[in-house]
């Protein structure tokens, strides 16, 4: 029998990395990926290969790598991506389409490029990386929330799309992760003093939050099990912190959930 294989996007540290490993542990053949693999510390199990998903000729090509040495692709982990901070008139078009160039547009090179062989095999799993930015409001990173709705309603969509072909496209929802991603997101390129205060504030919550968020491994765990569950679910929430702001989401009354979002960020008013 041979061995699932996954391929993981984004996978040199963090999440990717956790994850990488993690589906190594579970027994699947795992090809992570990286803009530069020379600089990638070796993980024990994982076949490294240069992907840019913002490059189509990368994206095509390294997906005919793994299908000329494996043949297969069960498990399509997209996890690469980038944050961003400053409030939304803080950050130009360009940074933003910067963002989403990767966050989302990453996401969709990847699926186009893998989903015809696993719709051909009648098999095949997608998971992508969501976040509870995803669906809650995230004054401050106004610019990422919105790639990771974008994602949310993309994969959804893409759900319904491609389970009579026996492919499903899962979501994995983590909260803050004990990650790098607050000290490599961007900052906001059109600065104004009007939000600078403020700005610093949500700053120190968010190093605060990122500190003491989640272990990568939480977040591989939960991407491990959207990997194999028998009958999988559209979205998974990744630790205790997610699971409490989706249902704070579901069953909370707009005036309390607003009241909420503004205390959590401490906005005034």
């Amino acid at each position: 029998m041979h061995r699932p294989v996954a391929l993981v996007t984004g996978a040199s540290s963090g999440i990717g990395k956790a994850a990488a490993l993690a589906l190594v542990e579970a027994g699947f053949d795992v090809v992570g990926t990286s803009r530069d693999t020379s600089r990638v510390t070796p993980l024990g199990g994982v076949a490294f290969l240069d992907l840019d998903v913002a490059d189509d000729a990368s994206v095509t090509a390294v997906v005919q790598q793994v299908f000329d040495r494996f043949g297969r692709i069960d498990v399509l982990v997209n996890n690469a991506g980038m944050g961003m901070t400053g409030a939304a008139e803080e950050n130009s078009v360009s940074q933003a389409q910067a963002l989403f160039e990767v966050n989302v547009f990453g996401v969709m090179r990847m699926v186009k490029a893998v989903l015809p062989h696993m719709r051909a095999r009648g098999r095949g799993r997608i998971i992508n990386l969501s976040s509870v930015v995803g669906f809650l409001p995230s004054p401050y990173m106004a610019v990422y929330s919105a790639s990771k709705h974008a994602i949310e309603g993309y994969s959804e969509s893409l759900d319904h799309e491609v389970r009579e072909h026996g492919v499903r496209a899962l979501l994995v929802q983590p909260a803050y992760t004990s990650t790098g991603f607050e000290a490599n997101s961007p900052r906001p390129d059109t600065p104004l003093e009007v939000y600078a205060a403020q700005r610093r504030t949500f700053d120190h919550m968010l190093e605060a939050a990122i500190k003491n968020g989640d272990d990568p491994a939480v977040v591989a765990r939960v991407i491990v099990a959207a990997a194999t569950d028998p009958k999988p679910r559209l979205r998974y929430t990744a630790g205790p912190t997610a699971g409490r702001a989706s249902a704070l989401r579901r069953i909370a009354p707009a005036g309390v959930f607003d009241k909420q979002i503004r205390k959590l960020n401490q906005l005034a008013g």
